[in-house]
């Protein structure tokens, strides 16, 4: 074998479990392996996960954050008025840098897919053309999902659509949308059924920008929800943010969930910037603005976190670490319940893989050997700690590399070393 993996902890709760990896791919996962490998790896009993997905991200927008200025009022619009003014300054080089600056920070923190939105109402297709180059340059150790995004509006702008068959045809994997931004709400309901067509006629998935709203009528999910059932296109589409089923009736709540569930439509939530930009224009009680996340997990719908936004005209925070998207939806959606803590943890792991379609991911058998080890005995301590990335492995090549954290404490009865992890960790039924 090339590596075995000793003492692991798995997301499912298995404990001292070894992990052999040949060839780029996982070829046992068991206790006390007998095989020996030509690099042994000590897990010491910590959690080893498949690596983070990232479901929803703006990667020709990353870092830059600043430019032309900075977001004064931290609102969604302001954000989309500040990307168009920085978009006819915006040139292939300066976002090829920036995305790949951003794939580093990712890898370093375990992970290793991400599916980004990429603006198509540029008529030059100049983030389009950075961003497939990006996906190139980056496959040996990242899987970069690129969507078609016309963030002006499929009908508001006049080229979009065209640019928008351009970005597929050049090798854009996913067909995007953002009905709520269109002129009427009958002009978003017509851009799904374009969009959703297109995307049958193409054998694509589909990722809508859906809601993005605090007005209770903003209802496009039905419409997707609808058009993904009548075009055949379940487990192929999902609709991003849909944060205005947060400010929606009860009743038509209950009618909405079913819906969803049968089209197979899966949901991302975006919990970073969902409690950042949504309420605004509430004074108190103020909305939290994400999505009924509990509720549509609940009702079997698949369910997403993403990270969204890092330095850019949305959002001056980020790092690229999923376990604090994680954190965020936990407190935002009160999943505080020990299996509800665990959803959080898939909802940026497992659950995303399968959004994307990804190949090959999990620990099993004949699954890629891409692998995170974390400094934490389990994903609800993960989630907590926001836990150090001990080690990154990318088809069985480790590419990042993290020392256990310690602090060095020299108080009287205490030991000279003692990490952050809970010395003696409580036994919670699984």
């Amino acid at each position: 074998m090339d590596v075995v993996i000793r003492n692991a902890t798995l997301p499912d709760g298995r404990t001292g479990i070894d992990i052999a990896i040949e060839a780029g791919r996982i070829a046992a996962v068991e206790a006390n392996l007998a095989a020996r490998g030509a690099r042994e790896i000590d897990a010491g009993g910590d959690l080893v996960t498949p690596p983070f997905v990232d479901a929803h991200f703006h990667m020709d927008a990353t870092l830059s954050y600043g430019l032309p200025r900075v977001n004064a009022s931290g609102t969604l619009l302001e954000g989309i008025a500040l990307w168009g003014e920085l978009k006819p300054d915006l040139t292939q080089q300066a976002l090829v840098e920036r995305a790949l600056h951003y794939c580093d920070w990712a890898v370093a923190r375990g992970l290793l897919a991400i599916r980004s939105h990429v603006d198509v109402c540029d008529d030059r297709l100049l983030a389009v053309e950075a961003l497939l180059d990006v996906k190139r340059r980056v496959a040996p150790y990242l899987d970069l999902q690129l969507v078609a995004f016309p963030q002006d509006g499929l009908l508001r702008s006049p080229t979009a659509l065209a640019n928008l068959k351009r970005a597929i045809a050049q090798g854009v994997d996913v067909v995007g949308g953002i009905p709520h931004f269109e002129r009427t709400m009958a002009d978003g309901a017509e851009s799904i059924r374009i969009l959703c067509e297109f995307a049958a006629q193409q054998g694509l998935r589909v990722d809508m920008h859906c809601d993005e709203s605090d007005d209770p009528l903003s209802r496009h999910i039905e419409t997707l929800a609808a058009e993904t059932h009548r075009l055949g296109l379940h487990g192929r589409v999902a609709g991003s943010h849909l944060t205005s089923m947060h400010s929606m009736d009860n009743y038509y709540v209950s009618k909405l969930l079913p819906l969803i569930a049968q089209s197979g439509v899966a949901a991302i939530a975006n919990p970073l910037i969902n409690i950042t930009l949504q309420g605004r224009h509430d004074t108190y009680p103020k909305r939290r603005g994400m999505t009924r996340v509990p509720e549509l997990m609940a009702a079997g719908v698949e369910v997403a976190f993403g990270h969204d936004c890092v330095l850019d005209p949305w959002y001056g925070m980020g790092s690229g670490d999923m376990l604090e998207v994680a954190h965020m939806g936990l407190h935002v959606a009160q999943m505080t319940g020990q299996q509800a803590m665990r959803a959080c943890f898939d909802a940026v792991t497992a659950t995303p893989a399968r959004i994307l379609g990804l190949e090959g991911y999990g620990i099993a058998p004949g699954c890629h050997a891409d692998l995170v080890l974390l400094d934490a005995a389990d994903p609800v301590e993960a989630i907590r700690l926001r836990a150090a990335r001990r080690l990154v492995m990318r088809r069985g090549q480790v590419v990042a590399e993290t020392p256990r954290p310690v602090a060095s404490l020299h108080l009287p009865g205490r030991p000279a070393q003692a990490d952050f992890r809970l010395a003696s960790r409580p036994q919670v039924p699984r």
